[in-house]
């Protein structure tokens, strides 16, 4: 019912590349493992030696959410040839945004640790991460539809980019075109399947065609405005399909924010 998943092809290593901090790992006294997502590798386990002091000047730069510019070391290989952990060499911030805040600030993490799961390392996605790029400064959006229109559209990308989503033109089990008129679900197991009653969290058939265009065109902005349309029936369905793929599992950022919720009510 997927797509078909991309060979991986072998990274080329530039002298810097943009990245940004996904997550954080102590790795001793003074120094710090980072996941990073870097546009030209995919996602990377790298050392900052002395990042934790407090006169070096990474202390202010690795932060979560803010695009740098990165410059590591080669990567050494192991006994059975797999890549080691690389040396961050130096890394500067690449301008951009604020930090996120309030709800905000849950959706970023959000982001990363869908990538954090979803994303093997050393798989590079450019479209993905222009797409993550793009996202951030969009979930302070003063409107809220703006925000969950690129909340959606960036797990629709996720999941094309990493083969777990099936073509949005057709129904998945036989293959034909949707019928105009016709109303449709997207589920985890069965793909895109046609459904009789006009349930309110239920495609237009429409709604789904223009949202496979805009993933083949591949315009961030484009996708965004198709997933404006059809916001209740996509996070209905996205929700069942991200927690189809992540094994059941709750994600912490989304028991937190549940949580929070709770307390505020």
């Amino acid at each position: 019912m997927t797509r078909a998943t991309r060979t991986p092809r072998a990274p080329r290593i530039p002298t810097t590349q943009p990245a940004y901090v996904l997550h954080h790992y102590d790795w001793s006294e003074s120094s710090l493992i980072l996941d990073l997502f870097t546009r030209e590798q995919g996602r990377l386990a790298v050392v900052a030696k002395g990042a934790k002091r407090p006169y070096s000047q990474l202390r202010s730069v690795l932060l979560p959410f803010q695009r740098l510019q990165v410059s590591l070391s080669k990567p050494a290989r192991g006994e059975e040839g797999a890549p080691e952990v690389q040396t961050l060499r130096g890394a500067e911030w690449a301008g951009g945004h604020t930090l996120p805040a309030g709800a905000a600030l849950f959706t970023g993490y959000y982001l990363n640790e869908l990538l954090l799961k979803l994303l093997a390392r050393q798989d590079p996605h450019p479209a993905l991460f222009d797409a993550y790029a793009r996202t951030l400064p969009l979930l302070q959006a003063g409107e809220d539809a703006l925000a969950q229109a690129a909340l959606r559209a960036f797990e629709l990308r996720l999941l094309s980019e990493t083969g777990l989503l099936p073509d949005l033109s057709l129904a998945t089990l036989t293959q034909a075109p949707l019928q105009p008129g016709g109303r449709y679900w997207l589920s985890a197991e069965a793909g895109v399947e046609a459904v009789e009653m006009a349930q309110s969290q239920a495609f237009a058939a429409e709604q789904l065609v223009q949202l496979e265009a805009a993933l083949l065109h591949g315009s961030v902005e484009a996708l965004q405005q198709a997933c404006l349309g059809a916001l209740p029936a996509l996070k209905a369905s996205l929700r069942g399909l991200l927690h189809y793929h992540l094994g059941h599992k709750p994600l912490r950022t989304r028991s937190v924010m549940l949580d929070v919720q709770k307390l505020l009510d």
